[in-house]
């Protein structure tokens, strides 16, 4: 009872320092415009969220309120870990990781959520044309909405894709 207390304690100081980092982290970002929102304002939103979350889950393990133990009533501890999946989602990552500078966002990006799809068992013919869609709205948003500039790579000079 004394270490699930501890856990719980610990699981709270966790959150909130990963909160508090965030939010000192997220003022050394560069923004156009102090007046508009920018690319400060989501990671001092996960901040906040982060610090409210942490300071109730120590509040509530201090009142008595534990987690409840996990039963694993919907894990079947005979199946094996699929390494072939797991392989093919980390080759797409890193992937995405070298493709990003040589080929712009738009395209790395859609490769990665295809892959991610693909990988997981999505059907091809599917799961391409919603990554292509998803990739360039990620684009369009980081560009236009929130003023950041992903690299465009191949798309350099198309007006909505290169911020």
């Amino acid at each position: 009872m004394i270490a699930a207390k501890i856990e719980e304690y610990a699981f709270g100081g966790l959150v909130a320092s990963i909160g508090v980092f965030t939010l000192i982290d997220a003022g050394t970002i560069a923004a156009r415009d102090d007046n508009a929102v920018g690319p400060r304002a989501f990671p001092y939103a996960v901040g906040i969220l982060l610090v409210a979350t942490g300071i109730a889950a120590i509040i509530a393990t201090a009142r008595g309120k534990l987690g409840q133990a996990e039963e694993g009533e919907d894990v079947d501890e005979n199946v094996r870990t699929d390494w072939v999946t797991v392989g093919k989602l980390v080759a797409v990552l890193i992937a995405h990781l070298v493709l990003i500078d040589l080929i712009g966002w738009p395209v790395a990006a859609a490769l990665l959520f295809f892959g991610a799809a693909w990988s997981l068992g999505a059907i091809w013919w599917k799961a391409l044309p919603i990554a292509v869609v998803l990739a360039l709205l990620v684009q369009v948003v980081f560009a236009y909405g929130l003023g950041l500039s992903l690299p465009a790579g191949i798309f350099e000079g198309v007006p909505f894709l290169d911020g």
